[in-house]
C-alpha cells in the first residue's frame, strides 16, 4: 500500500488482500477524522472538495501488469476509489456497501 499524504508518502507491504484493504480502510478513516482540508486560492479558488487530501492505492501482480486501485480523500472527507496507476478512472462506489469494497473487487478482478 502507498500513503500520499500531504509530503508524506509511505509504502506497506501485505500478504493478503484482504489484509491490505482493511488497513486502507483503517488508514483512510484516520486521516478524514483529521478534519476538513482549508480552501486554497491560486488562479482558481479549490474548495475542500475539488482537493485530494490524501491518496491511498494498492498495486497488485507483476511489473508489466500491476493492477492498481484505491481511494482518493478529498478535502472535504468523501472517498472517491480509482484505478489505474498513471491513468486514472474514477470508479462507481453506488452498489457497493463502501468504495474499499469496490476496491477489492477491482483488485480481484485484475488478477483474474
Amino acid at each position: 500500500m502507498t500513503v500520499r499524504h500531504g509530503s508524506d508518502v509511505d509504502h506497506q507491504a501485505y500478504g493478503e488482500l484482504g489484509e491490505a484493504v482493511a488497513a486502507m480502510r483503517e488508514r483512510a478513516l484516520a486521516i478524514r477524522a483529521e478534519g476538513p482540508a482549508r480552501p486554497v486560492q491560486s488562479l482558481r479558488d479549490y474548495g475542500p472538495g475539488d482537493q485530494v487530501h490524501a491518496r491511498l492505492q494498492l498495486s497488485s501482480g507483476g511489473l508489466f501488469r500491476k493492477a492498481v486501485a484505491g481511494v482518493d480523500v478529498r478535502g472535504d472527507g468523501t472517498f472517491v476509489p480509482f484505478s489505474g496507476g498513471v491513468v486514472r478512472e474514477e470508479l462507481d462506489p453506488s452498489g457497493h456497501e463502501t468504495p474499499f469494497d469496490l476496491v477489492r473487487e477491482t483488485l480481484e478482478a485484475e488478477r483474474r
